[in-house]
């Protein structure tokens, strides 16, 4: 912690004591003075660091974020630490799955009821805060949340018209998770390139049944995989400098290739896929069970891929497919941040929570790897030291570390393109149902050229 919030009274008055001992005038003339600067330092330290000793007026801040049991667990533990260590501060917590938590979070942006410290996605800078106005420049709080330990490329990420709006937590993106199980069962090994991922859909039609596959994924996912895709063989970012890098001809030749997918029963039609009624892959019976031996998750969300499945089946992390051309391709982000809300009444304690979570031994141990491989190198550096990197997540988090070339525009994650009502979804839902694909593929370009004009950085 920046701040040093001890108080040096105890040691004043240990002087006071011992110089007591020796009598005469002497003694009290050290005993006066020893007292004098006891009261001083005290005074002194009591006015810069009353916040260690919880010399305040009770304060309750709010905090909110998103994600699993495994993370709210971890989280929920880590405030009760927090608060046994600053006991004048409550800390609410506000907390759920994803499914519509950007919609809360707007809401109580737009109105002013945001809670005091948010776990924010990196794009919510630019979407809810491109102006700066919603949440507060971490610079002015250096002198308790210790920023030197973040890389410098990162805080840049998350410095937006002109203020530090938010910590990174760590930096990720997605890759394929594999059930093992279910290609041993169907006699043959983890594909390593497109071809054999087309392969692999026949291999397990035929000896596995109809209804086995050896990928299922949705509209989000499948516009991760044409972008990897295409930068395989065309060379390019999917957007910079605001506009689609891509012809028409192009994208629609990353739309065939995601067809050949159903095509060769690598996946399911995604009306299949929402036939089956789960609320995700996750909680899906037919991924738990091996029937979808594989999905597109992040990195930061390996334990949890892990440990969805069935006794006795085996998730693996696998390597990016490559195949489609010789160009390096993949796609990185600051997965996540901490951010302070202008709206914010209590600025310090909530920095102070950020630094405990982000910085603290304690809460970083606490946290662990729950979202993801921490960035802040005096975090990794704890974990490393402790053995607490869980080994999934580091092992993911190499594999895209070694692989991605390009980060994300602002807007890729933009709600109007992401969201399940969004153009993504829309693009690859009309695609599984037959639509053309040449026509979809000029419509996610000017879908995603309209939202970067409306929303400019």
């Amino acid at each position: 912690m920046k701040k040093v919030l001890s108080v040096t009274l105890a040691a004043a008055m240990a002087t006071v004591t011992l110089a007591g001992c020796g009598g005469g005038n002497s003694a009290q003339q050290t005993t006066a003075a020893a007292t004098e600067a006891a009261t001083t330092a005290a005074g002194e330290s009591a006015a810069a660091d009353s916040k260690a000793t919880g010399d305040q007026e009770p304060v309750t801040i709010r905090f909110s974020w998103w994600g699993g049991e495994s993370r709210h667990k971890a989280t929920l533990e880590a405030v009760d630490a927090f608060m046994k260590e600053y006991p004048w501060i409550t800390v609410e917590c506000e907390y759920s799955a994803w499914d519509g938590w950007q919609d809360k979070v707007a809401t109580q942006l737009a109105g002013g009821t945001a809670p005091d410290l948010m776990q924010i996605n990196w794009n919510w800078l630019y979407q809810y805060s491109g102006d700066g106005s919603k949440f507060v420049d971490l610079n002015q709080y250096s002198d308790i949340i210790s920023l030197e330990n973040f890389p410098e490329v990162n805080l840049e990420a998350m410095t937006v018209a002109g203020k530090l709006q938010g910590v990174p937590i760590s930096v990720t993106s997605k890759l394929f998770m594999w059930q093992k199980t279910s290609f041993d069962k169907a006699g043959i090994e983890i594909p390593t390139t497109w071809d054999e991922l087309l392969a692999a859909g026949n291999t397990f039609k035929e000896k596995l049944g109809d209804d086995y596959y050896p990928l299922a994924d949705e509209g989000y996912e499948r516009f991760w995989i044409m972008n990897w895709y295409l930068q395989q063989k065309y060379g390019k970012p999917w957007v910079k400098d605001m506009e689609v890098q891509y012809t028409v001809e192009e994208v629609t030749d990353g739309m065939n290739f995601i067809n050949s997918l159903e095509e060769n029963h690598v996946e399911p039609s995604i009306a299949t896929i929402q036939a089956d009624g789960a609320e995700s892959f996750l909680s899906n019976p037919k991924w738990m069970d091996g029937h979808y031996a594989g999905i597109l998750e992040y990195d930061s969300a390996a334990n949890n891929i892990v440990n969805s499945v069935n006794d006795g089946i085996e998730v693996v992390m696998g390597d990016y497919l490559t195949g489609a051309g010789d160009n390096g391709f993949g796609m990185s982000k600051v997965s996540q941040g901490f951010a302070i809300t202008e709206t914010s009444q209590h600025k310090e304690e909530a920095a102070l929570l950020m630094e405990f979570l982000t910085s603290n031994e304690t809460g970083v141990k606490i946290l662990n790897t729950q979202r993801g491989i921490p960035c802040n190198t005096v975090a990794l550096k704890i974990l490393e030291d402790e053995g607490l990197v869980d080994k999934y997540v580091a092992e993911a988090n190499a594999i895209t570390s070694d692989t991605c070339i390009y980060s994300f525009d602002p807007n890729f994650e933009n709600s109007a393109l992401k969201e399940r009502t969004g153009v993504y979804y829309e693009v690859f839902d009309n695609l599984s149902a037959g639509g053309d694909p040449a026509e979809l593929a000029q419509y996610l370009i000017d879908s995603v050229n309209d939202v970067n004009a409306s929303n400019p950085y």
